[in-house]
């Protein structure tokens, strides 16, 4: 499948969202549902050669399929932010409403989740609403549903969005998402109507969209041809190994019939001789039986193979974790095998953290949220990839920078602390609790015997 660029929709802030507006973006949006259809079944491993015409029904037809979409995507996101992002904030009533609303909605798996989305259709979306108990809360949705509109300034700010859906007899329903009001639509396609509004109570449209790259591409999408090839090539090795396991058999100089055929697949015998010219003897040199050798093509195949899924990796800069040779480096050389992968995740970093703005920007705007609508200004995001780690080389670089740098920084080294704030209170805590002895001010042999012997004085007292 040719897969064309995705182009955004723009439309002018000034003029009217009316029902024709809406239906000529769903179009739109239809012409593009199909591009996202190929790629969330190639992460599932639904792929062209399942589709490829079938072949002579004589003939052996495997139809491997090689899920590098699903490995690459499920690598990334879990070293993207398979350790949950970590959110803080200066003023405690702040956080501690944040943390709420994170833990209302499940944030760790749905950040995952959109995530996981962002990279297999190049991008994802979410919608906040407020629900029965005036709570908000959000939900993941893909592109196959969803899709935004933007104004048409040189800053393509997020001007409506529509969220819709078809069942089985074409009926469609939805709901339209504008900066000032909520429009549920029916009707069928091409022919979108308006239902009831409501006022939107957020401070701007309360849908956020989550891309992948500026170029909405998903993260497999440049390399699905040679996923495709990869899948051709194991396909028809297979049916090679399955045509030739069942090797033709060669007779030179002798006829065979029927039950001659017969005996000699049930007795695995086979007794061709050539009578000479008197009608006795045999003439055996005439006679030649041989199974007929394939062509072997391994080392080709196996060279080709070998190339595409270097490339494949190279050009997603996913790491092969599942490489022999990848398991065996530590160290410099560990980050330098991660290096192509980091560079990819802090370029999304940049993105998901933008569209986190966006999403708190919408919680903070109500004021049974946060007292101050600016409050998401102020929120600090700290993504940690998850990659191994050497904890005793840590250690060890923590304690020589403790003679150079200030704690914290020494701490801070260390993956497995969390908080170096908290943990440096700990210390202090513990320093405060044990007792120190100091050998310079340990008591003399003087001081001791009389001690004892104060003390002997007063248990004698106290036993009269």
């Amino acid at each position: 499948m040719n897969l064309k660029p995705i182009k955004l929709m723009t439309y002018s802030r000034d003029e009217e969202i009316t029902e024709k507006v809406v239906n000529d973006f769903m179009k739109k949006h239809q012409e593009e549902v199909e591009r996202y259809e190929y790629l969330g079944n190639m992460y599932k491993g639904i792929m062209e050669i399942s589709s490829q015409k079938a072949k002579d029904s004589w003939k052996p037809d495997n139809r491997l399929t090689n899920n590098f979409a699903k490995y690459i995507v499920d690598t990334f996101v879990g070293y993207f932010n398979g350790i949950p992002i970590k959110k803080t904030h200066d003023d405690k009533s702040v956080l501690e409403a944040m943390q709420l609303f994170d833990n209302l909605n499940d944030m760790e798996d749905e950040e995952s989740e959109l995530a996981k989305i962002a990279c297999v259709y190049g991008r994802a979306y979410e919608l906040m609403y407020q629900n029965e108990s005036t709570e908000s809360e959000v939900i993941y949705c893909s592109p196959l549903n969803v899709f935004m509109v933007y104004d048409d300034s040189i800053k393509q700010k997020p001007l409506f969005a529509v969220y819709y859906g078809f069942d089985e007899e074409g009926n469609l329903s939805g709901t339209v998402y504008t900066l000032l009001e909520t429009i549920s639509i029916t009707g069928k396609a091409g022919e979108v109507k308006f239902g009831e509004s409501t006022y939107n109570v957020y401070s701007d449209l309360p849908i956020v969209e989550y891309n992948f790259n500026e170029e909405r591409q998903s993260i497999f999408e440049p390399v699905h041809s040679l996923i495709n090839s990869y899948n051709k090539v194991t396909s028809e090795k297979a049916n090679d190994v399955e045509y030739f396991s069942d090797q033709y058999l060669v007779f030179l100089g002798a006829e065979v019939d029927e039950e001659d055929a017969k005996n000699i697949k049930d007795n695995r015998l086979i007794n061709f001789f050539d009578k000479n010219s008197n009608g006795q003897g045999t003439n055996a040199a005439k006679v030649d039986v041989k199974f007929l050798d394939k062509p072997d093509s391994d080392v080709q195949t196996e060279n080709l193979l070998n190339r595409l899924e270097r490339s494949i990796f190279q050009f997603t800069m996913a790491a092969n974790i599942s490489d022999e040779n990848f398991g065996n480096s530590s160290g410099v050389a560990l980050a330098y095998k991660l290096q192509a992968m980091s560079n990819l995740a802090l370029s999304f970093q940049r993105k998901f953290q933008s569209a986190l703005n966006r999403r708190y920007s919408l919680w903070s705007s109500l004021s049974t949220n946060a007292s101050n609508k600016d409050a998401w200004k102020d929120i600090e995001y700290t993504f940690t990839r998850n990659e191994p780690k050497d904890i005793k080389e840590q250690a060890e670089t923590a304690n020589i920078l403790k003679g150079i740098t200030s704690e914290e920084t020494a701490l801070s080294v260390i993956s497995v602390i969390p908080d170096v704030q908290a943990e440096m209170e700990k210390i202090k805590k513990e320093e405060a609790s044990t007792a120190i002895f100091d050998k310079d001010k340990q008591p003399s042999e003087n001081e001791t015997d009389a001690a004892v012997s104060e003390t002997n004085e007063e248990v004698t007292n106290a036993q009269d």
